[in-house]
């Protein structure tokens, strides 16, 4: 058996495919998001202005968190000592989770390493302690939802895009004494639509079945004080579970839940994902806190963030660019070919200093493949219209390589 054999093959098929992805070299400019220095391929860094980062509305480099965490690191140190359970519990912890129950107005909330471990830890282990238990699940679902049902081993079915007469033809056809969950996003962050969550809640009680909503895109962005499409939508009590993420709006790292109390206590006492972790560090605890608390108090920065989305929005379409629809603050840029997605990204690099990533397979499918721009609360319209007329020059150049076919 040739090992090296088998890894070289793996790669060589993600090059021929064009979706090799590689990672930036960057430092990110405190206090002056989105400015950065690149450093891959340059004598020194250069100069650069991010567009897609999650960090949406620069929590990361807000004074109050950065004080935050100076003062915890400060206070009791570096890391935590280990899982919540054994040496890992600090008083950052409990004071966070109390404000993300309080956010979502549920009795409890628990927090998990990053969004991806809570999706796969929670959902996972929700469906072993349902007896019979099947998901439904959107076909649209992060990864993280999809491993974390899976890693369940539970029966699922697969719904079209928010498409409520094919969910409900689904939940029909199960039998009404059977235990049942609906699993979906808030934003879908690939195509920056919105789940009709009401409709869904409303076929979730004719059925008998739990909600899981993932808000991870959406928490800190929407509703008055920031829990997400579920507070705008005044729908949050509605849901039994909202998940959501601490390393996007709020600009740390770090995910969680917030659900009924008995809920809670179960995923905390049988999810291995959080029983075996190390927690997170008391650093990011009171960093996340502290974004979390002004969140709730601060709309301007939501409202920056919407404003700057809006505008891109219509510079992009005004230049003729492929801008695909979005309700959201999420601007996709259709491309359609991964060569071609991944020429125009170092193009805009190498030549305007423009990071961007191409987003492609299996992130979205093939031949959807996109740019993802991300404008926040810092991007100012001179950024906007320098990135309109980079790409519309990039986008008349013949030498960006050929569609290739699906």
């Amino acid at each position: 058996m040739n090992y090296d054999h088998i890894f070289d093959q793996a790669i060589d098929r993600l090059h021929e495919e064009g979706r090799y992805r590689v990672f930036i070299d960057i430092l990110r400019n405190k206090g002056s998001f989105p400015n950065a220095r690149c450093f891959a391929g340059h004598n020194g860094p250069k100069p650069v202005t991010v567009w897609c980062s999650n960090d949406y509305l620069a929590m990361g480099q807000h004074p109050k968190v950065i004080a935050a965490m100076e003062e915890a690191l400060h206070d009791v140190g570096a890391g935590s000592g280990g899982t919540r359970n054994i040496g890992g519990n600090t008083h950052y912890h409990v004071e966070l989770e109390t404000e993300l129950a309080d956010l979502h107005g549920k009795d409890a909330a628990l927090l998990f390493t990053s969004g991806y471990v809570s999706n796969d830890a929670t959902l996972s282990t929700l469906a072993r302690l349902l007896p019979g238990c099947v998901i439904f699940s959107d076909e649209l679902n992060h990864a993280s939802m999809i491993a974390g049902i899976r890693n369940s081993g539970c029966e699922k079915r697969v719904f079209r895009h928010n498409d409520l007469a094919h969910l409900e033809e689904l939940l029909a056809a199960e039998d009404p004494a059977r235990a049942k969950l609906i699993a979906f996003e808030s934003v879908y962050s690939m195509d920056g639509d919105v789940a009709p969550i009401h409709a869904i809640c409303d076929l979730a009680e004719k059925y008998n079945a739990l909600t899981y909503i993932d808000e991870v895109h959406a928490v800190g962005m929407y509703g008055a004080r920031g829990g997400g499409i579920s507070e705008r939508d005044e729908a949050a009590h509605r849901i039994d579970i909202i998940e959501g993420t601490l390393g996007k709006a709020f600009g740390v790292m770090g995910g969680y839940i917030a659900a009924d109390r008995r809920i809670v206590d179960c995923i905390r006492s049988y999810a291995p994902g959080f029983i075996f972790t190390t927690s997170l560090s008391p650093v990011l605890a009171a960093g996340v806190l502290a974004a979390v608390r002004h969140l709730k108090a601060s709309s301007e920065e939501r409202d920056g963030q919407q404003a700057a989305a809006a505008r891109l929005k219509e510079i992009l379409t005004e230049r003729g660019l492929p801008v695909m629809p979005s309700t959201t603050h999420i601007v996709p840029l259709m491309v359609g070919d991964p060569v071609r997605a991944k020429r125009i990204t170092d193009i805009l690099l190498a030549e305007y200093g423009i990071y961007v990533q191409p987003i492609n397979f299996p992130t979205v499918p093939r031949g959807t493949e996109r740019l993802r721009f991300t404008p926040g609360p810092a991007h100012s319209e001179q950024m906007m219209r320098d990135l309109a007329d980079a790409l519309g020059e990039i986008w008349t150049r013949s030498d960006l390589g050929e569609r290739r076919a699906a």
